[in-house]
């Protein structure tokens, strides 16, 4: 997939470190001298970290970009599955860093998802008590969400992502023309995370991935040949810029960046107690948006009308529908693990409309086992 298009540039406007974002076909190519207008120069050590997949894809690609740009590169393949996502995994990036005498001058490239950008910019962050790190997405999840914003980190049995750090990368890389290869359950997965910023603050794009749908009922948002290639640049671009939005106003997440974890509280707790691996983490979100939107009708923030237009999307991407059978003791003390717990209150996003949300702790036990059981059940 080649999209006619110039590559579009989406600052992070960090008051710290501002980075940009890079979205465009064949933008893979120009990553050395991407790095090269940041100020890296020739002989600079890059560590580049893909998994084996991926890197049989793109890490020629990569490669010969940045040592044409004259960096001096090394590389690592890991293995990238949800529950590979732990120390032990880290520590192998770490080892290949002390192997290769990365300095505090030198790079870490982040080529892969979710999984591996989070793995790469957490060995950043922790090696010689920080060095750069570059993220060059190539799922849709990681694309729109995981490899923009600095969140990093690593899974501990009790939950997700409870050991981490904000880092944040000095670039996003983000080359459409790499979803060619990604499996249709993926990219599906990330489209949960793009309807996602729909609810959460943009009704145009909840409202253009609706148009896309009708179009074509039957094929619905759940391919990229679905989407399309001007509708994928436009939803990369949108959901870019709004996390760049968020994360600019509140980039440890004191506040405002919490609405990013719409559909996350519940999600983890489906990706926790189901194993890791068995839901794609979009996946989860989807239930979690699905189990939200209960929770929002049963305190009447909004109507069925919208619960159903959220619904009729993600079925549309051809998310999970059916609620997993968990016990449910086991959901709410898996809920009290979550990162946004305070003071023993877990604090929920709620959607009151397409494109508002707000932020409560006053949820009872009782709502959301109640909010639960009104979902379809597996």
């Amino acid at each position: 997939m080649v999209l006619d298009v110039k590559p579009k540039i989406i600052p992070v406007p960090l008051a710290a470190q501002p980075y940009p974002i890079v979205i465009g076909a064949g933008a893979l190519a120009g990553l050395g001298e991407e790095l090269g207008q940041l100020g890296f120069g020739a002989g600079c050590k890059v560590l580049l970290v893909s998994n084996p997949e991926v890197e049989r894809h793109y890490g020629a690609i990569c490669r010969g970009s940045l040592e044409a740009a004259g960096f001096v590169v090394e590389s690592l393949a890991i293995e990238a599955g949800e529950d590979q996502k732990t120390p032990a995994t880290v520590a192998l990036i770490h080892d290949a860093a002390f192997a290769h005498r990365l300095e505090r001058g030198s790079l870490l490239v982040a080529l892969g998802g979710g999984v591996v950008g989070d793995m790469v910019g957490f060995a950043a962050a922790t090696w010689l008590r920080g060095i750069a790190v570059v993220q060059v997405p190539t799922t849709l999840l990681a694309m729109v969400d995981a490899a923009i914003g600095g969140k990093t980190g690593v899974n501990h049995p009790g939950g997700k992502n409870l050991i981490g750090a904000f880092h944040q990368p000095k670039l996003v890389l983000v080359d459409p023309a790499v979803l060619a290869t990604l499996p249709e359950r993926d990219f599906r997965a990330g489209m949960a995370e793009v309807i996602k910023y729909g609810v959460i603050g943009d009704p145009p794009l909840f409202a253009d991935l609706e148009e896309a749908a009708r179009r074509d009922p039957e094929a619905g948002l759940a391919s990229r040949e679905a989407v399309g290639a001007a509708l994928l640049q436009k939803l990369l671009e949108r959901s870019a810029a709004a996390k760049a939005r968020v994360v600019a106003a509140d980039e440890r997440e004191g506040g405002l960046r919490a609405i990013l974890n719409y559909g996350h509280t519940l999600g983890h707790v489906v990706e926790t107690l189901s194993g890791y691996g068995t839901y794609l983490h979009g996946e989860a979100v989807g239930l979690g948006m699905l189990a939200a939107g209960e929770i929002a009708l049963a305190l009447n923030l909004w109507g069925e009308t919208e619960r159903d237009r959220q619904r009729a999307l993600i079925a549309a991407a051809g998310l999970p529908l059916l609620w997993p059978s968990l016990d449910t003791d086991a959901v709410l003390r898996c809920i009290q693990s979550d990162k946004k717990v305070r003071e023993g209150r877990v604090r929920f996003v709620l959607p009151t409309g397409i494109g508002a949300v707000e932020i409560r702790d006053d949820v009872t036990p009782a709502t959301i086992l109640q909010a639960l059981a009104a979902l379809p059940q597996a």
